[in-house]
């Protein structure tokens, strides 16, 4: 059975706050009702609005400065071919249009982006159609609307105004509960009601959008905070004697986690593992690679795996975890005895290690040994070198983000050797632990002058 095409017209209706012509206030009927009349018959219709002397000053003058004559579309859903819309012009002056359709089926094919309001023309509640509730169902409404429910699944971003007779207050008010932005007696339409409550209907519509998407997001902001908090590490130094602290700061915007990783562990042997690595780049991608990378370190030096054949293997999670083969990653691993006064250093094209030892100025371990970042170079090679720490040590390891801000406005660096020469002041100034990371990294923050645009990953073992 071919389905019957709906037509569509334009109706001209009376702004609110401009005279209104008597042959104008009275209802006009939609497109295809008996005696509706040719739509272009209409005076307003016959030209451009400011030829009417009857409209609105500000109609005449949006035509005259050439807005265009397009403003809201409604459609309006009903089985009555003679439903009566009044007559009435949108809060700009421009012409509402009008499209009619007297199933879900033509409504659904008439449903265009270009469509700011639905109207739903309820028909008139039969006396069979009055079903009684039964106690403890409060207010549900019954399947009477079950249309209108039909009408807000097909359109979720368009605003829906119910249209029913005033003897149907109650299922009006069931209308707004189930979720039509608002419901007209059409005993009491005119045109300035119509228009008023088209304008609410939209802006209600967008609201709720509005909020809804806000929740929405706030929802996923918390559970990718609570994401990444769970991701965080937590060091494993039960039964050590040396001392740890972190400072971590993203250069994502209200993210918790970058590209930068670090962890430390104690291995059954007494042996304390530390690692601090950084993933080229900034964005939730490079921050879950380098959380998979800590992971797969982890369980790694667990098994037993160090120096160049762990950072081997950690190549090859990397090459096949990456999104593309120019992704890499700088590491640092160090590796301290069970007592504390040596340790193992690998670097992978990352920057070495800062070392103060007792009595004297902090110095960079040695780098001439390191090895490139993973993910550069399919065979490479990770030489492991032994450093002396002595009795009473801190080592602090770091990312790029820490030496690449600036000082002052030009484009000079802080470089590790200013960061050296920082150091030393908030050592000598009695700083230790988390309050000396804190404060490091908050003077570099105030020499680049502001915010730090990379992520910085400070780790900081002390042995006293």
């Amino acid at each position: 059975m071919p389905v019957p095409v709906p037509h569509q017209r334009t109706v001209v209706l009376p702004h609110q706050a401009g005279p209104v012509d008597d042959a104008c206030a009275d209802s006009a009927q939609v497109a295809g009702a008996p005696g509706a009349g040719d739509a272009t018959a209409h005076p307003a219709s016959q030209g451009s609005p400011a030829s009417d002397p009857q409209q609105p000053a500000e109609q005449r003058l949006s035509a005259d400065r050439g807005v265009p004559q397009q403003g809201l579309t409604l459609l309006l859903i009903g089985e009555d071919p003679n439903s009566h819309v009044p007559d009435m012009w949108d809060w700009a002056g421009r012409k509402v249009r009008l499209r009619t359709a007297r199933n879900l089926t033509e409504a659904e094919r008439l449903l265009t982006d270009d469509v700011h309001c639905i109207l739903l023309d309820l028909p008139p509640r039969q006396p069979h159609d009055r079903t009684e509730r039964a106690p403890g169902h409060g207010n549900a409404p019954g399947d009477e609307l079950g249309m209108l429910r039909d009408v807000l699944r097909m359109a979720t971003s368009h605003a829906v105004l119910v249209l029913t007779y005033e003897t149907d207050a109650e299922r009006a008010a069931d209308a707004v509960r189930v979720g039509a932005q608002d419901y007209l007696f059409r005993d009491e339409l005119d045109g300035a009601v119509l228009s008023r409550a088209v304008r609410y209907a939209v802006e209600r519509k967008r609201a709720d959008l509005a909020q809804r998407q806000l929740t929405e997001s706030r929802m996923l902001a918390q559970e990718n905070a609570r994401l990444e908090r769970g991701l965080l590490p937590t060091p494993l130094l039960d039964g050590s004697d040396l001392r740890f602290a972190a400072c971590y700061r993203p250069g994502r915007s209200r993210a918790l986690l970058g590209g930068d990783f670090y962890d430390t562990v104690r291995t059954p042997d007494g042996t304390v593992h530390a690692m601090i690595g950084d993933v080229c780049g900034h964005g939730p991608d490079e921050a879950a690679l380098g959380v998979e990378l800590r992971i797969a370190w982890r369980a790694l030096t667990f098994a037993g795996l160090s120096g160049d054949e762990l950072l081997a293997t950690l190549q090859k999670v990397l090459e096949h975890e990456r999104a593309d083969d120019e992704i890499f990653a700088t590491l640092c691993t160090v590796d301290i005895s069970a007592d504390g006064r040596r340790a193992g250093l690998c670097l992978a094209g990352h920057p070495a290690p800062l070392l103060a030892q007792a009595g004297e100025r902090p110095q960079l371990l040695p780098y001439e040994f390191g090895g490139p970042a993973l993910g550069l170079l399919p065979h490479a090679r990770w030489p492991r070198r032994q450093v002396e720490l002595g009795g009473s040590w801190s080592l602090m390891m770091y990312t790029d983000g820490l030496i690449e801000g600036r000082i002052g406005e030009g484009n000079q660096r802080l470089g590790q050797e200013g960061m050296t020469e920082l150091v030393s002041r908030q050592m000598a100034a009695g700083l230790t632990g988390e309050e000396l990371l804190d404060a490091s990294v908050r003077e570099v923050r105030d020499l680049n002058g502001g915010e730090l645009t990379d992520d910085v990953a400070v780790l900081l073992l002390d042995r006293r």
